[in-house]
């Protein structure tokens, strides 16, 4: 079998997404790649919520809406997806609490409360019961899944280990899936990932206010706190969490922030400080549903606009948006060291599909990432904060160093950092800061900012999380697929050169406005089509393919 999709349904609060991740765990020893989409509602317990893992013998980033195994904790994982199931699913469900009377599938019922009440065991100790069963189902040996509840869930080990155990020995074996020769990949979600590429490239400190969905990545961090000697800091506000950025900068520490839309809102100010008074700043942007507090556990790609034009005044940013976990790593930390280079503001477009997304994450296909040193000042003669160089970059010094005044200031200035309200300084900071956008731009030519994947005609075009479902339609149709990853400073000579031959170019996004066939049309490029989904839910195989045979008719 060279594909299989499990759905997992149930109660949130309970263990769904955990169950999921076993799963991705799983399939990841028998040697396949994996990506998980996590549905959840925005409350702790009591909604329905449902993960969809999918296994392939090829590297993948999309889900499928179309199960061929289902896992239903719950009544409502058989009466919200029905409607999904073919003829050759099978149903595995727990028989104490789910009705599976009439369904033409194969279905498997098994007593998760049975199980539980004789080994004296919580209720969300259910999920250990059903990945067991499930691993008889898909004939997995026993042995890789208890080496997986060994190694990733100790507490109250021989307790989960009897429970699975004993819902493995009551299931048959209805679907074999044969594992594949290939080293084990780990399994990560996007935020993760990302927090992976901050810390190659030297991030010492990271601030940010909780919000979904870059949470994940506080949390993280907050637990590498001690081992790595990190600073982690949670302020009152997303004010607060800007300005402290700066703060570090100033002291010369590379520190990142994480927020949302809302939080991002109130960073705009912050951001335009930090620009003036060329402290850098990478800010980890992770779109969900708005406007305001919208629908905060669900997907969007509607900032791109907000990302590239926040902040009063013209200022130079680099904005990035990767596609998968290898690029979530690479671009973060690439971010960090551009935005040290040159001083300059730098977002990485995230959302919840990426962020909360789970993959099996191959480095070698990541790219190689170092901590870059910024340009740091010689120590020779009077140090200028903000000395005039033909790079527009201004050598680094950070307080105390002895003898020097080392002042920022967010007015308009002078070399050594005085407020001045002359028109030949004003000027010169225009110029100062586009200079360094056109260098920044020159650079990055150096680098994959627009990805081309096969040939033809027809091209989708995409950016962010919808890398994976383009990739898969593209190649199932034999389009070409152009995926941008670098939005500012725009990649106008890369992406001309991705166009090449292309006579109908379809952009595929998850907002209402098309917000990058807008982006290009600024820069000259015409969009044929445009493909979009703003639900909130990103875009399965079965959404994408639909659409696609609309416009292509």
């Amino acid at each position: 079998m060279r594909n299989i999709t499990v759905l997992l349904g149930g109660t949130n609060g309970y263990g769904i997404d955990e169950a999921g991740i076993m799963l991705c765990r799983i399939f990841s020893h028998l040697g396949y790649h994996i990506y998980m989409y996590n549905d959840f509602p925005s409350v702790i317990k009591g909604q329905h919520q449902f993960v969809v893992v999918r296994a392939s013998l090829e590297k993948v980033s999309a889900h499928s809406d179309q199960p061929d195994v289902v896992m239903a904790f719950g009544q409502d994982a058989i009466d919200r997806h029905k409607e999904s199931f073919s003829e050759k699913t099978i149903i595995l469900y727990d028989s104490e609490t789910v009705a599976a009377e009439g369904l033409v599938q194969a279905a498997a019922g098994l007593p998760v409360g049975r199980i539980l009440k004789e080994e004296g065991a919580k209720p969300a100790m259910g999920i250990y019961c059903m990945a067991g069963a499930l691993c008889r189902i898909l004939k997995v040996k026993w042995e890789i899944y208890e080496d997986i509840i060994r190694k990733h869930y100790p507490d109250m080990l021989e307790l989960k280990i009897r429970i699975a155990r004993t819902a493995f020995n009551l299931m048959q074996e209805r679907m074999p899936v044969a594992g594949v020769e290939r080293p084990v990949l780990p399994v990560l979600n996007g935020c993760q990932a990302i927090s992976m590429g901050l810390l190659k490239a030297g991030l010492r400190a990271y601030i940010a206010y909780p919000m979904t969905p870059t949470s994940p990545i506080l949390e993280l961090m907050a637990s590498l706190e001690p081992e790595l000697g990190l600073q982690v800091v949670l302020p009152e506000s997303e004010i607060a969490v800007i300005m402290m950025s700066s703060g570090y900068s100033y002291m010369g520490v590379k520190n990142a922030v994480g927020t949302s839309g809302g939080g991002f809102s109130l960073m705009a100010e912050g951001l335009g400080m930090s620009a003036m008074s060329e402290l850098p700043v990478v800010v980890v942007l992770g779109q969900r549903a708005g406007p305001s507090t919208g629908m905060p556990t669900y997907t969007a790609q509607t900032d791109l606009h907000f990302a590239l034009n926040a902040g009063h005044g013209e200022m130079p940013r680099l904005v990035v948006a990767p596609g998968d976990a290898e690029e979530a790593y690479y671009w973060s930390g690439l971010a960090m060291n551009k935005a040290w280079k040159y001083q300059i503001p730098a977002i990485v477009l995230t959302d919840k599909t990426l962020g909360l997304g789970v993959f099996s994450f191959d480095i070698s296909l990541a790219g190689e990432l170092s901590d870059e040193q910024p340009v740091l000042w010689d120590g020779e003669g009077e140090y200028k904060r903000y000395s005039n160089t033909e790079s527009g970059i201004s050598p680094l010094a950070f307080a105390p160093t002895k003898e020097q005044v080392i002042k920022t200031n967010s007015y308009i200035h002078d070399e050594y950092g005085l407020a001045s309200e002359s028109p030949d300084h004003a000027k010169g900071y225009a110029d100062k800061m586009m200079l360094k956008e056109r260098n920044l731009g020159k650079e990055l030519e150096d680098y994959e900012q627009v990805k081309v994947y096969n040939s033809g005609q027809t091209a989708l075009l995409c950016w962010g999380s919808n890398k994976g479902v383009c990739l898969e339609i593209a190649r199932k149709y034999g389009f070409k697929m152009i995926q941008m990853l670098v939005l500012s400073p725009f990649p106008q000579k890369d992406l001309t050169q991705a166009l090449q031959g292309v006579d109908k170019l379809v952009s595929v996004e998850c907002n209402a406005r098309g917000q990058l066939a807008m982006l290009l049309k600024q820069y000259g490029f015409a969009v044929d089509e445009i493909i979009l989904k703003y639900d909130g839910r990103p875009f399965s195989l079965e959404d994408l393919e639909k659409e696609v045979e609309k416009v292509i008719e």
